[in-house]
């Protein structure tokens, strides 16, 4: 598994159904100067997925009040993922997701992100967090039976604007509103004091 933390993100152009409507030139790029969570499921229509997607649909105010994007990729075709989108939630659907379902039908983007399983044809469940100059900051990639806590990408996300901010590093179970802590050895030891 190849580690893209530190580096651009792979730029792609691809179908991808936004808001229930399909659109045939959707980029990665065009999302430059936002955070972009960038997720990769297995297939439509299966199991752990749909539970995924809407919990992502869940905590999509909570993204973009942050300048995030969240964007989600399967090797899908454009109008699988719209059959989906219009298939309700009690019968396995995702009806109700607004945010960018990108078809990566050849899959080019999984491979580019390194979550194609070998063999299979289909992803893994890798998450990317993406910075607003494009360059991957967070990547974590969870077997096929592990469902992803979408507040851990939050949590992240907000660790990533804490540093940002105020050059302050994010210890062990920092969450948002908690002190960071100055990356040298006195902020170690102050962090520390109270604990």
């Amino acid at each position: 598994m190849a580690v893209l933390v530190g580096r651009q993100a792979p730029d792609f152009k691809a179908s991808a159904v936004v808001n229930g409507k399909i659109e045939d030139t959707f980029t990665l790029a065009g999302l430059k100067g936002k955070y972009v969570v960038l997720f990769f499921y297995p297939l439509d229509f299966t199991f752990v997925c749909p539970t995924e997607l809407h919990a992502f649909q869940a905590k999509l105010d909570e993204f973009r009040k942050r300048n995030a994007e969240v964007v989600g990729v399967s090797v899908d075709s454009k109008f699988c993922h719209l059959a989906w989108l219009n298939t309700s939630k009690k019968e396995g659907g995702i009806h109700g997701v607004t945010y960018p379902l990108v078809a990566d039908l050849n899959k080019t983007i999984s491979a580019d992100y390194d979550v194609l399983v070998e063999g299979a044809g289909i992803a893994y469940r890798g998450l990317f967090l993406i910075d607003k100059n494009g360059i991957v900051q967070h990547q974590v990639v969870n077997a096929l039976g592990l469902g992803r806590n979408v507040d851990e990408a939050l949590r992240m996300l907000e660790a990533l604007q804490h540093l940002e901010k105020y050059g302050e590093v994010c210890p062990a179970n920092w969450t948002e509103g908690q002190k960071g802590m100055k990356p040298d050895q006195g902020g170690l030891k102050e962090w520390f004091k109270d604990k």
